[in-house]
């Protein structure tokens, strides 16, 4: 049993002060509010509750930076996912392990607790199984019990490269597997999952499966989430158009009974009928808003989503930059540059802008990622701390803390990360970071030699 008081923390509902927890076997078991520090109590000043990142493909950490040369006039995403073909070409098991546990490292100094892996480079260099199907499933388990995250596995069905069953190219042959292959990945990769993990299962897109294979496929998730891309590009859009008559968020809203399991992730390109079923299906828009600016992909309608009562969660997706309080500040000041407005995301319940993008992204990156969140008993002891010795900090009370954390920090703020109970980050570094880092750089030179 452990014990640790706080100035301050951001409970369930609301901040609260002189609050102190009871951790035990990595549950939350008591909380009391307004209580003195007892002798042997950790003592810390900011407490929030660790957030969920909904949305990663691990191994894009080691490409990082890569496709930042213009190598054609109309570059966009399409040309940045050969870039990306190219990349994978090479990694091996322990190559996705080394980077993928960087990738983790990174995202507890950032507050992240738990990520879903959307998880989709199955196959050998070749584009054969592996004798264990889910080996390099095992290697992303293997990052994140290095790295102490919380990990919500999304096995990726992928069989074809465009919409219509079109046959793939060569450099989705990694990706690839039919019905009976994906049922026997599922199987395998669920039992390498730690006792703290979850699952679900992510179709890619629309793009790379059949209405009858997500059919097929949708019963091996069992209670799990369902994850799957859409509407990340207009050329998206309009392949879908031409395809079925519909746009993909359509498409999925008419024809697969989208509810509070699902995360669609990106929904970028949304018409307001769109946004506004999405909304009302109980599902969550899974948005990386650093990742969307970085490959061109447009806006989403976050304002009239929200408004319309939907939920939302942030995700780190190609990992350009992992950055927790970054994506939420992305996510806002592409409202405003779109508008041209100020202060768009906040609510007459939330006014600060910081404090309501940080509630809702806990909310729906608990919901997309089937974890328990939030200081409150009977909740896994998933915190981080903040440094209130930063200069940022000076002056704040419980309106602006969060405002400043996501807004007006510098340097990193977070000096600790909790995940289960145990102590992972402090005085804001990992304490794998040095032999993870050093095992990483080892890999990536190795690649790009």
């Amino acid at each position: 049993m452990t014990t640790l008081w706080f100035e301050r923390a951001l409970l369930p509902d609301g901040w609260a002060e002189n609050v102190r927890l009871t951790l035990n076997a990595g549950w939350i078991s008591g909380v009391e509010i307004g209580a003195a520090p007892q002798p042997g109590d950790e003592r810390h000043a900011i407490a929030l509750p660790g957030l969920a990142n909904l949305h990663c493909h691990g191994f894009q950490r080691g490409m990082a930076g890569l496709s930042e040369t213009r190598g054609r006039p109309d570059d966009d995403f399409w040309s940045w996912r050969e870039i990306m073909y190219r990349f994978l070409d090479r990694l091996t098991p322990e190559d996705i392990a080394a980077i993928n546990a960087l990738a983790f490292v990174e995202m507890m100094e950032s507050g992240f607790t738990r990520v879903a892996e959307f998880h989709y480079l199955h196959n050998d260099a070749y584009g054969g199984r592996y004798a264990d199907p889910a080996e390099m499933a095992g290697a992303v388990v293997a990052a994140a019990e290095e790295s102490g995250i919380g990990l919500t596995l999304l096995p990726v069905f992928y069989a074809h490269g465009d919409f219509g069953g079109a046959s793939p190219a060569p450099g989705q042959r990694r990706f690839l597997a039919d019905v009976d292959g994906f049922a026997k990945l599922v199987e395998a990769s669920r039992a390498k999952l730690p006792a703290d993990a979850a699952f679900g299962i992510a179709p890619h897109s629309l793009r790379a499966v059949t209405a009858e294979e997500l059919t097929a496929i949708l019963p091996l998730a069992d209670d799990g989430p369902i994850h799957i891309h859409a509407a990340e590009q207009m050329r998206e859009v309009e392949a879908s158009l031409k395809w079925s008559g519909q746009r993909p968020v359509e498409w999925l809203l008419n024809n697969a009974e989208v509810d509070a399991r699902w995360c669609l992730v990106h929904a970028t390109h949304l018409t307001d009928d769109e946004c506004d079923r999405l909304a009302a299906s109980g599902a969550v828009a899974g948005l990386c808003p650093m990742t969307e600016a970085n490959l061109g992909d447009g806006i989403f309608p976050a304002a009239r989503y929200l408004a319309a009562g939907g939920h939302i969660g942030i995700g780190t997706d190609s990992n350009i930059l992992i950055d927790a309080a970054g994506e939420l500040r992305a996510l806002e000041y592409s409202q405003r540059l779109r508008d041209r407005r100020r202060a768009m995301l906040g609510s007459d319940a939330i006014p600060s802008i910081g404090e309501r993008l940080f509630r809702e992204a806990l909310a729906g990156g608990a919901r997309a990622t089937r974890a328990g969140t939030g200081i409150a008993v009977g909740q896994p002891a998933d915190f981080f701390t903040l440094a209130a010795e930063d200069p940022v900090f000076a002056g704040a009370d419980q309106r602006t803390i969060l405002d400043r954390w996501i807004f007006a920090a510098r340097a990193p703020v977070i000096d600790g990360v909790w995940h289960a109970g145990r102590q992972w980050v402090a005085g804001g570094r990992h304490v794998a970071r040095d032999a993870v880092a050093a095992r990483y750089r080892t890999v990536v030179e190795a690649l790009l030699a």
